[in-house]
């Protein structure tokens, strides 16, 4: 198997290799020239280090424009995991490609400044069958109302209403999103992993460096109109300055809140992802009757659990040249909401460094580290000591072959403290894993 993928890759990079010599001033008029979209983000290299999207567009509407696109990841996984003595046995893992997964993704011009998207699973670690993961409309101009209707406020507001990631911290614009593995430079998401896909109302106000979000949602993940106790519905806003000081520094500072307060319509921050962790089957374990108990394929992951939670994430981000840094500090805190209930309370640090580089910073090299601690009802339930710690280290690189092509690998290793009862005590999991993506 290693010999075949090694094989693939070499005559893969010998066909994408004239792509690579054209430079950067060239693949950058090749995306002028295919776009047709209006305040996009672009898949694949051209997307990388965008956040929210700008408010400036160089592409004119001239009809509805209807653009096809793809999502396609393969992995090969060598992980081995272990944990204390006495704990239950670990399953034996192997080395091998895990299940590929695939989005489609549809995104339609309508109006000048009004556009849809809708991204589907083909195949993702939680199904193996079709289903839609969610989707937006996004105005930038009203002019569908008249022409040129309150064009000064549009010039720095952006609406979007739908079903699908809201837009609270600037983490979930790195991660993987199933197949989507391109924006992310290593393989695994966060430990504590903020993304849910809730109907939301949200506006962002774009004025020079300064960046204002606000919104709000339902709080529901699978959306219904049955009457409950206690829906309160869910808000969240982000305050932030993104600054290009010049051509080669660009420095974004932001902090994100999201309070969710209702108790029939929470706990989703940190388990909203129904498509699952990119790391596969690390710590099952066998019982005392012999059967495989799962992981879960959100495994690798902590979810609080609280049901009425408020949280906040601050982000740094700085470029320099080829150097790149990306923080995170975030906290959450709450309960269940059952009566005399304390409330708990996670944190959770993270930092990437990145180095790009070649003629148009194709190959990069970098490492992050994230660590997660805290209390809570996530092991109260279990009967554990009402505290815990787990830590990351992820250590790699990646090849863009072309701008939509990119093949990445790394070393990752992660350990649980002592104070983890059942198969995670004081267990650990590291390895290797390559992983090769196409977006388009």
């Amino acid at each position: 198997m290693r010999k075949i993928l090694f094989t693939g890759l070499i005559l893969f990079s010998y066909v994408a290799y004239p792509r690579e010599t054209e430079g950067i001033q060239q693949i950058q008029e090749d995306d002028n020239h295919n776009r047709m979209l209006q305040y996009f983000r672009e898949p694949g290299y051209g997307g990388l280090n965008v956040f929210e999207t700008p408010k400036e567009t160089d592409v004119l509407f001239d009809g509805l424009k209807v653009r096809v696109g793809g999502d396609f990841a393969l992995q090969f996984q060598a992980l081995d995991h272990s944990n204390a003595n006495g704990a239950p046995e670990l399953i034996q893992l192997g080395n091998n490609v895990n299940l590929p997964t695939a989005n489609l993704n549809l995104d339609v011009q309508l109006l000048n400044g009004m556009r849809m998207h809708l991204r589907t699973y083909l195949s993702s670690r939680h199904h193996n069958d079709a289903w839609v993961k969610g989707g937006y409309l996004q105005v930038d101009r009203l002019d569908f109302i008249s022409q040129g209707f309150a064009s000064g406020i549009m010039d720095v507001l952006s609406i979007r209403v739908g079903n699908d990631m809201i837009n609270y911290g600037d983490a979930h614009f790195r991660r993987s999103d199933n197949a989507m593995t391109t924006y992310n430079p290593f393989i695994g998401n966060y430990i504590m992993d903020a993304f849910t896909t809730e109907p939301f109302l949200e506006a962002s106000f774009i004025l020079n460096n300064i960046l204002l979000t606000g919104g709000i949602s339902n709080g529901l993940l699978n959306p219904t109109v049955t009457v409950s106790s206690d829906n309160t519905p869910t808000i969240y806003g982000k305050l932030g300055w993104d600054n290009r000081v010049n051509e080669t520094l660009r420095i974004r500072l932001t902090g994100s809140v999201y309070s969710a307060r209702g108790t029939n319509n929470g706990n989703h921050l940190y388990s909203g992802d129904r498509a699952g962790a990119r790391y596969y089957d690390i710590l099952s374990y066998i019982d005392n009757e012999e059967n495989v108990v799962s992981s879960g394929f959100r495994s690798g992951r902590i979810n609080p659990g609280f049901t009425r939670e408020t949280a906040f994430q601050i982000n740094l981000f700085i470029k320099y040249t080829g150097l790149e840094f990306f923080g995170v500090f975030e906290q959450t805190m709450g309960n269940s909401g059952a009566e005399n209930m304390e409330d708990g309370l996670y944190t959770q640090v993270g930092a990437e460094l990145l180095y790009r580089f070649g003629s148009w910073d194709q190959f990069y090299i970098g490492g992050r580290y994230n660590s997660v601690s805290g209390y809570g009802e996530y092991l109260q339930t279990a009967g554990q000591p009402d505290n815990m710690t787990v830590n990351r280290i992820n250590i790699g690189g990646g090849w863009f072959m072309t701008e939509n092509t990119l093949v990445k690998a790394e070393y990752v290793y992660q350990n649980y403290d002592e104070n983890f009862g059942g198969a995670l005590n004081e267990a650990n999991f590291s390895g290797a894993v390559i992983e090769a993506v196409i977006s388009f």
